[in-house]
Order: C-alpha cells, then sequence, then structure tokens
C-alpha cells in the first residue's frame, strides 16, 4: 500500500457515531496513531507529543496531508468511536496485500491472548481476551477477534476461518481447537487442518496414543528425529506419522478429511535430567514426518508475536479504559509489527524490532521505507 493512500484507505473505517471532520477527520488520526506506534511509542500522549514537533508536523503535512494535529483528547475520543469489527475487516484486507497472491503450502496458527492489565480495571469484569490468525511464515498477523473469555475462542476461530482466505493452507492451533466442527470448517474454506489431540478429545488421544506407543506398531511409522542444544538444555524431537486410518473408521465418520495422524516425542535434559513429553496429532493432508514438525513448530510462532506486543508496546500494562480504544490499538500494533515483518522479509536485514522502530523515531524518512517496501 502507498503511503498516499494510507489516509484515505482507513477512512474507509466505520464508527459508532457521526464525525464530521472537525478537528482531524477519521482516516488522519488513525494513519498518526499507526505512525506513532511504527516508532515505538506506547500510548496516545507519547504520539500527540510526537507529532506536534516540529520536525514531525513538518513531515506528516507534506507527506500524509494531515496538516493538523489533534488534541490528545480528540485523538482519544476517536479512537473510541472507531468499530473495531470495521477496523479489522480493513485490517484483514490490507494484510493480505502483504502477502504472496498464492498462500499453498503456508501455515495459519491460531491463539488467543488477554491484555493482563484490563483485568485490574474496574471498567472490565476481566481481561480483554483476543484471538488471532498469524501466517507464521512471514510473521504477519491476518485477523484477529476479541472473545469474552478463552472458552470463547472456540466458536470465534470458526467465525474467522469464514472470513480469511486460507486455500492451500495448513491451520495449527493447541488442543484447544481439536474441535470436529473447527475441522469441518478449515475443510469446508479450502484449508487443511493439524489439530493437536489432548485431553478435550479423550478417546481419540487414547486410540491415538494405545497404537503409537505399541512398539511394532511405531516402528512401522514413518518417523525422523532432530535434536538442538540451547544454552546448556539439550532437547531432541522424534516425529512419527502415519497414513494408517483404517482402524479410525468411528473417528473417521466424525473428523471431516481426516489422513493420517501422528506423535511428535519431546525429551529434554538438563542437568543430567531428562523429561520426556508425548504430543499427538491428525492431519487432513498425508504429511511426511520431517512436514509434522515444520508445521508443529509453526503453531508456536504465533506466541513471539504475543510477546512481541508486550515487550515492544508494553501491552500487558495498557491502562485504556475505553474498550473500543483498547480493541483497536491492538489493531494498530498489529499493522506496525505487519509493516516491519513486511519490510524485513522483503529486503533480508538480521536488524531487531528495537532498531527498526527507533530508526523511524529519529528519521522520519525511515517510517517511508518501511511502508513503501
Amino acid at each position: 500500500m502507498e503511503k498516499l493512500n494510507l489516509v484515505g484507505y482507513f477512512a474507509n473505517v466505520e464508527t459508532t457515531r457521526v464525525h464530521r471532520g472537525y478537528f482531524c477527520n477519521v482516516g488522519r488520526t488513525l494513519t498518526l496513531v499507526i505512525l506513532g506506534t511504527l516508532c515505538g511509542l506506547e500510548d496516545i500522549e507519547e504520539i500527540h507529543q510526537w507529532a506536534k514537533s516540529e520536525r514531525v508536523s513538518k513531515f506528516l503535512s507534506q507527506e500524509f496531508a494531515i496538516f493538523t494535529i489533534p488534541s490528545i483528547r480528540w485523538i482519544r475520543e476517536l479512537m473510541s468511536i472507531i468499530k473495531p469489527e470495521s477496523l479489522n475487516e480493513l485490517f484483514t484486507r490490507w494484510s493480505r496485500t502483504l502477502l504472496p497472491e498464492f498462500l499453498d503450502g503456508l501455515t495459519i496458527s491460531f491463539d488467543g491472548k488477554s491484555i493482563r492489565s484490563t483485568g485490574k480495571m474496574c471498567e472490565y469484569e476481566k481481561p480483554i481476551h483476543i484471538l488471532s490468525a498469524h501466517l507464521a511464515e512471514f510473521g504477519i498477523t491476518i485477523s484477529q477477534k476479541t472473545v469474552d473469555e478463552k472458552s470463547n475462542e472456540i466458536p470465534a476461530m470458526q467465525e474467522l476461518l469464514g472470513l480469511i482466505d486460507i486455500r492451500g493452507c495448513i491451520i495449527v492451533a493447541d488442543a484447544l481447537h481439536g474441535q470436529t466442527k473447527t475441522a469441518e470448517a478449515v475443510i469446508n474454506n479450502g484449508g487443511d487442518y493439524l489439530l493437536s489431540i489432548k485431553g478435550n478429545q479423550e478417546t481419540l488421544e487414547k486410540d491415538i496414543e494405545d497404537y503409537v506407543q505399541d512398539e511394532k506398531l511405531r516402528a512401522e511409522m514413518k518417523s525422523i528425529s532432530t535434536g538442538e542444544l540451547n544454552g546448556g538444555r539439550i532437547e531432541k524431537r522424534y516425529a512419527y506419522v502415519t497414513s494408517d486410518t483404517g482402524w479410525m473408521e468411528k473417528h473417521l465418520q466424525n473428523w471431516l478429511g481426516l489422513k493420517c495422524f501422528g506423535a511428535i516425542n519431546r525429551r529434554f535434559t538438563t542437568n543430567g535430567n531428562t523429561t520426556n513429553e508425548w504430543h499427538y496429532y491428525i492431519s487432513s493432508r498425508n504429511l511426511t514426518p520431517e512436514d509434522l514438525l515444520k508445521y508443529a513448530r509453526n503453531e508456536w510462532k504465533i506466541e513471539s508475536m504475543h510477546w512481541m506486543l508486550d515487550v515492544h508496546f508494553n501491552e500487558d500494562s495498557c491502562r485504556i479504559r475505553n474498550l473500543n480504544t483498547n480493541q483497536n490499538m491492538n489493531i494498530v500494533r498489529k499493522t506496525a509489527m505487519n509493516y516491519i515483518h513486511n519490510y524485513k522479509n522483503e529486503c533480508g536485514i538480521k536488524l531487531p524490532f528495537s532498531r527498526i522502530m527507533f530508526s523511524c523515531l529519529l528519521d522520519c524518512e525511515n517510517i517511508l521505507r518501511i511502508i513503501d517496501w
């Protein structure tokens, strides 16, 4: 997306009430907040102070036609009247422009994150919880949805699957989403699934466990092993897969498209002590052991996105009290992260996020390089 289209693009966002553009319109205000967040500024007060500086206000005027910087009160007001659902719709369409036309074989992971500080405010009964969809190979978040609590992630994920283009992708999620309806939603929308099977599917988990733990049957499964040393801790991973699903007739009736199942055995050795973990999976794609390790590992990459929201944007300490503003700022932060990930992907640089964001703060020309890459 070109820089001069940014204001016009986000001007299409819907609001909870009519705003006629006095002082500053919604598109310009949202652009201002996105650019300030790209510079690593954490709250509206910091963004306002940055935008009011002579150097930055001149830049905003010349490059984005933002001729008037609204007051802190007006920025808060405008961010509170933006409908999060509308902003997410725009964000979802915009994120797709950062990606290749075809996503065949890529991994979309789903996971939720709570903004912890919001649970301590009297305006909220519990922390705001947001489910995100993340394209693992590119580090790009492509959509999200606010839910009441973690258990409500299940219908929210099924809804998101119908809103984003998952054709040719493999969908991964934690054991919470090991649901027959989720598998059905994935297949019906043109994707494939790799679902972790745990206690919420006790019978299926027990049947897979019995198969895998039978040494004769496990010896017939395709397998691979890898290992790595990390800070004195040795981790070894053993992956097993098979398309021998003939014995699973009762499960095949429930799980649309089920073609194979597998297991990953993770063994950690630290100071001579070893822990042993088994994880079981089902998939609608005939996977190799290498595929199983790759896609399972891609599921964990969404955690790095959640970590960056806290480390680079201090999200868990956010003190915003308005629900709409909190949801909108979460999307703004992910917009900034997507811009930086896209820039890093395209130019192949290894600079950390913090260095890139600081360079934008020091020199506005760096902002243009990132959003125009």
